[in-house]
């Protein structure tokens, strides 16, 4: 019990924050806005630090990475298997959520004229796709990549400086240890920042309640049920499936007779770099050789997130929900589609950090005011959980197809 409460104590007291916000919203309802500038303070903290993390995060990731055996044919088989998981992840969260309606758009106008951000700058100006595109990647100054507002352009920098300074090799040690101690140093303005959070969240929450009502409360509990029957539903079948394809009836019964030590971890830290060593061994134990499953399951923890990624979609839903968004063509269904992938790919094994870029990355992608970003804080919260679970796991069935695809049918036999 208590290795329980000491693995979940931040998420309790979170959901008892919030809950307690909730309270204070229904019962002094217009009155609780008073208590609005102690989450605008949480918000700011948390806007303050993106940058920083997005840069240092991305770079130090990209620079560290080490050659692996058999690299080429392993990295290619991870990057194929990792991308159509995630398809089907996705497709899974639009399906589920395309039909129900989180949360009642009826406030809609409303809710955004009280998150409405009065310094961002809106244009009516036309431009073509492509320049949209180029816009979207890339500024014309380096001060500019310092701004909230260019987060794409300062992600693909962070990408070309981290793959520099790996091919630079041994002359830029120096800048990859500066890029560690900065990184760490970061990480833990995150977790000072989150000892406010509990604060920062409650009274932004009652703020809310109190000027909208009783509707987002059952937003966020009918998205919790519903993420929480489809992520069970996911890992059974799914992953079923995914050991089957990987090892026929052989696949399916070494799957689930060892995966269990992995998904109690998985639910037990609510961490998907905690459950790195026994989900190496866990895949072991099903036949996965020791290099297949030593580079899948620590790039999957960084880059392949099953559970995240499903809860991208109904992050994203819900403000679709909230603001009343057309979700009528097929564009629209496209761009959910690679905002979730995309966001995905940005939540390491940072446990808050990666969570908040990817949040900030589909409300800047989708046009959302940066106000909203403690509501998907609040929704990541409450399906952390089966969230973690579903990352863990997706990342252990993956590497037995890998295995299947690097080693041939016979793998299993051969192991």
């Amino acid at each position: 019990m208590k290795k329980f409460l000491s693995n979940y104590k931040s998420t309790i007291i979170l959901l008892v924050a919030i809950i307690v916000g909730a309270i204070v919203g229904f019962v002094f309802q217009e009155k609780a806005t008073v208590l609005s500038p102690f989450g605008d303070l949480f918000l700011n903290l948390l806007l303050v630090v993106i940058v920083p993390l997005i840069f240092l995060t991305i770079t130090t990731s990209i620079a560290k990475m080490k050659t692996p055996k058999r690299l080429g044919k392993i990295l290619i088989t991870i990057v194929v298997i990792f991308v159509v998981t995630s398809l089907m992840s996705v497709l899974i969260g639009l399906l589920t959520t395309l039909p129900i309606k989180l949360v009642d758009p009826g406030d809609g106008e409303v809710i955004r004229s009280y998150l409405d951000d009065p310094t961002e700058e809106s244009t009516s100006e036309e431009i073509t796709i492509l320049e949209r595109t180029i816009k979207l990647i890339s500024v014309n100054d380096f001060s500019k990549l310092l701004s909230r507002d260019n987060l794409i352009a300062l992600l693909v920098f962070s990408v070309i400086f981290g793959i520099a300074i790996n091919m630079t090799g041994e002359k830029a040690k120096p800048v990859v240890d500066f890029l560690e101690g900065a990184n760490a140093i970061i990480n833990n303005v995150i977790k000072i920042i989150m000892y406010y959070a509990p604060v920062g969240l409650g009274c932004y929450f009652a703020a809310l309640v109190g000027s909208f009502g009783a509707s987002i409360v059952v937003g966020y509990l009918k998205t919790f049920v519903i993420y929480l029957i489809v992520s069970v539903a996911f890992f059974a079948i799914f992953y079923t499936l995914y050991a089957w394809i990987a090892g026929k009836k052989k696949g399916v019964i070494a799957f689930w007779k060892n995966v269990w030590p992995s998904t109690l971890t998985a639910l037990g830290t609510c961490s998907s770099a905690a459950s790195i060593p026994v989900n190496i061994e866990c895949s072991k134990k099903m036949g996965v050789p020791a290099d297949i499953a030593e580079t899948t399951i620590p790039l999957g923890t960084s880059f392949h997130k099953d559970g995240s990624i499903i809860g991208s979609v109904f992050k994203i839903m819900f403000l679709v929900c909230l603001f009343g968004t057309s979700m009528a063509t097929a564009g629209d269904v496209f761009r959910v589609i690679g905002v979730a992938l995309l966001a995905n790919l940005l939540i390491t094994a940072v446990p808050i950090g990666g969570g908040t870029i990817s949040e900030m990355l589909i409300i800047t992608m989708l046009g959302y005011p940066v106000a909203a970003l403690p509501i998907l804080t609040i929704i990541a919260t409450i399906i952390d959980a089966p969230a973690t679970m579903l990352n863990v796991v997706g990342d252990t069935a993956s590497s037995m197809m890998v295995a299947r695809i690097v080693d041939g049918k016979n793998w299993m036999e051969n192991k």
